[in-house]
């Protein structure tokens, strides 16, 4: 019992100390943690597996630096598994700001399959697999503008070349041909496409959000109106888990490997609020027993 008193009262100093090496250790030595993979998860993986040959899926990159360690392994488990399965992919952002980190996410992927490629067909080509569509002001115009012509809104892609030249886009017309829309954002990005795209023109939505607004979005999810729904670094994490067990690729999963820290520093803390607690009825006990 004297050893829990002590504990109880150590300098929050050193419970800091303990708390930073909890966190920093997994990610020096990083390890993969198996998750269990829920349904909101499962049901996104499935409306973007189900996306028919004739169709694409449109990833909406509206995360920041902020929110990139959260939000950043969703969408590189998104192209992951739409390349892998052949689905043609179009990216584009809302605002100006995420267009560097989609580029980022794009070009980490691409590289990935590239290098394993062994022709031309099994490259992954722009312009025939996926194009970036980049952005396009206000937020209102591609909201509805897609849903009757995405060329005419996105007249020319991020790179300045035209997109009525672009092979894929010459099949695509607007939200008709789309799949699913998976909006990756730390706002309420995903709400706009419920709202105005979805409530108008029909398009499936799903959503990738961080884990502090998920009160926010889950109302939606349990309506239907999010097709499925990723939740922070656990969400990622289960996506990914989903990507390697049916996709059988083996790359790099930042998510999953990152959830080593977040579950270390829960117990840490539980931990010394346990001891914190225990300490104190302690001391308690012991006041109440003195005369």
């Amino acid at each position: 019992m004297k050893i829990i008193e002590k504990l109880s009262r150590l300098d929050r100093r050193i419970v800091y100390l303990v708390l930073a090496a909890a966190v920093l250790l997994p990610l020096v030595i990083p390890s993969v943690q198996k998750v269990r993979v829920m349904t909101p998860v499962a049901k996104l993986f499935k409306a973007v597996d189900a996306t028919p040959d004739d169709r694409i899926i449109i990833l909406d990159f509206d995360y920041d630096p902020q929110t990139l360690p959260e939000i950043e392994p969703m969408g590189i488990a998104l192209l992951r598994h739409a390349f892998k399965r052949k689905i043609k992919v179009a990216v584009l952002s809302l605002y100006v700001q995420p267009l560097g980190l989609a580029k980022k996410a794009l070009d980490q992927v691409t590289e990935e399959f590239n290098g394993r490629a062994e022709s031309r067909e099994d490259s992954i080509i722009y312009g025939r697999d996926y194009v970036f569509l980049g952005w396009q002001p206000p937020p209102i115009v591609p909201l509805l503008g897609m849903g009757i012509s995405i060329t005419n809104v996105y007249t020319r892609d991020y790179y300045g070349l035209r997109t009525d030249s672009l092979p894929l886009m010459l099949k695509v017309k607007n939200f008709n041909d789309v799949g699913i829309l998976v909006s990756l954002s730390g706002s309420t990005a995903p709400l706009y496409w419920v709202s105005y795209s979805q409530t108008r023109f029909g398009v499936a939505v799903g959503a990738g959000i961080t884990a502090v607004s998920a009160s926010e979005f889950y109302q939606y999810y349990q309506t239907g109106q999010f097709s499925g729904l990723m939740i922070g670094m656990k969400g990622a994490a289960e996506y990914e888990e989903l990507v390697e067990s049916n996709l059988l690729l083996k790359d790099r999963r930042k998510a999953s490997e990152a959830l080593g820290s977040l579950t270390a520093a829960h117990l840490t803390m539980i931990a010394f609020i346990v001891i914190g607690n225990v300490g104190y009825f302690i001391r308690r006990r012991r006041e109440r027993r003195q005369p």
